[in-house]
């Protein structure tokens, strides 16, 4: 099975690199799903966006990916984000309550942007927003 060589990093740290079948990810123009072959494209990073990586071998990888670009070339897929936490490492009633307090704040861009990334963490850990 072809394979794209993927790379997903975060302003801290990387997130994971390695071969995957496939990379979903939502963008300011829509959803995207990444093929071996894709035409080269770059993308922004939808806010509160979540990424999945279909690695060649073992279970889908989850990720809340706030902030940064998406962008697929011949040699493969590299996502750069501001922040990116793996669902499995997200704290569920942590990213609840981050969506409470930001609610609470109204319609102020601080608590709009955090609410976006408290809906991505909840989304990517398989949780209602």
């Amino acid at each position: 099975m072809a394979t794209l060589q993927v790379e997903l990093v975060a302003v801290e740290r990387m997130i994971w690199s390695g071969e995957a079948t496939m990379v979903i990810a939502r963008t300011t123009e829509g959803e995207l799903g990444v093929l071996p072959g894709h035409a080269p494209l770059l993308g922004e990073l939808a806010p509160g966006g979540v990424v999945r990586i279909r690695p060649e071998s073992g279970e889908e990888l989850v990720v809340a990916a706030h902030g940064g670009f998406l962008s697929v070339t011949e040699k493969g897929v590299s996502i750069l984000a501001e922040t990116a936490e793996i669902a499995s490492e997200i704290d569920v009633e942590r990213a609840r309550e981050a969506l409470r307090r930001a609610e609470a704040e109204g319609d102020e861009p601080d608590a709009l942007a955090a609410a976006r990334r408290a809906q991505s963490r909840l989304r990517a850990a398989g949780q209602d927003a």
